[in-house]
């Protein structure tokens, strides 16, 4: 059976990024996990947020999940999927994990021109929620079956070094 393979990481990584360059690579359909929900939803992620509140919105993640089959495609999750143990579940039967490490300083940079539509940084001290955010979920990342540190990398670099890397496993 084609299994998926499934990025995770914080925010701002480029997940959405890298996983639409590396399922055209790989000739595997790009799910977005966010663009699922918000089709779902009905509205942004943020509106959402605004509305039920970030319990409501794991659990429909948690659901989401569930719902997908392991399958040719590269899917992209949320910045905070890694914060329910039965999430990973979900993502160790859809196929191998990935984790695109970055820098707090790197995610800061490259948030800061979107951070309006992060529901989690609201406020005047999002750089510093950024690298709380980080520091808490570290661990969580790590337990992916892969981790691939991006700092330094284009997305080019990123997406030949995970088909090489895919396509070994």
């Amino acid at each position: 059976m084609v299994r998926a393979w499934v990025l995770v990481g914080m925010m701002g990584v480029g997940k959405s990024a890298v996983g639409r360059q590396l399922a055209n690579a790989a000739n595997r359909d790009f799910v977005d996990a966010d663009q699922l929900l918000q089709q779902r939803f009905g509205q942004t992620i943020s509106k959402f947020f605004a509305v039920y509140g970030e319990e409501a919105f794991r659990q429909h993640e948690t659901a989401l999940l569930r719902s997908l089959a392991p399958g040719p495609y590269v899917l992209s999750t949320g910045g905070g999927v890694v914060l329910r143990e039965e999430n990973w579940q979900e993502i160790e039967r859809l196929g191998p994990s990935i984790y695109l490490k970055a820098e707090a300083k790197t995610l800061i940079d490259r948030l800061a021109t979107g951070v309006r539509r992060r529901p989690l940084l609201s406020g005047p001290d999002w750089q510093e929620k950024v690298a709380s955010l980080l520091e808490d979920r570290e661990r969580l990342y790590r337990r992916a079956d892969f981790t691939i540190d991006v700092d330094q990398m284009s997305l080019s670099e990123v997406t030949l070094t995970l088909l090489s890397l895919l396509n070994r496993s």
